[in-house]
């Protein structure tokens, strides 16, 4: 024979346990979402000071490359020495640092840029290194 349980006792035996998250699930749970958000949020920081860094380096080579120009187009080949002065470009102040240098070959000098915020004019962006020949004589 079998025996019959209530209905009213089978009611609370199956909603002994009710559906849903306990309090300690709720809290590991938002615990890896707040790991997740701040990982997130560190390579955004990252990839924002990269994009910048990036900026600044891309506009100190304009600098450098201009120089450089300004020095191929004059009419006389530049002493040996070193000069510095400023530059802008897109808004950022920069210092430049130029030395010219001899070579082997006394028809050519030997050019370098260096190129700094001026905010960090101890903080290379950009280097460049050039060779300026002897202009042709008509």
């Amino acid at each position: 024979m079998t025996r019959r349980v209530p209905a009213t006792a089978r009611a609370t035996r199956s909603s002994g346990r009710r559906a849903g998250f306990t309090l300690v699930e709720t809290l590991v749970a938002l615990a890896v979402v707040a790991v997740a958000l701040t990982a997130a949020m560190r390579a955004l920081a990252q990839a924002a000071e990269g994009a910048g860094t990036l900026k600044a380096r891309t506009l100190a080579m304009w600098v450098a490359q201009n120089r450089l120009a300004t020095v191929r187009l004059g009419d006389e080949l530049p002493a040996a020495g070193r000069r510095s002065g400023r530059a802008a470009q897109a808004n950022l102040d920069f210092v430049w640092t130029e030395t010219v240098g001899g070579t082997p070959n006394p028809a050519f000098r030997r050019v370098d840029v260096e190129v700094a915020e001026s905010g960090a004019p101890d903080y290379v962006l950009a280097r460049l290194t050039g060779y300026v020949a002897r202009p042709a004589s008509p």
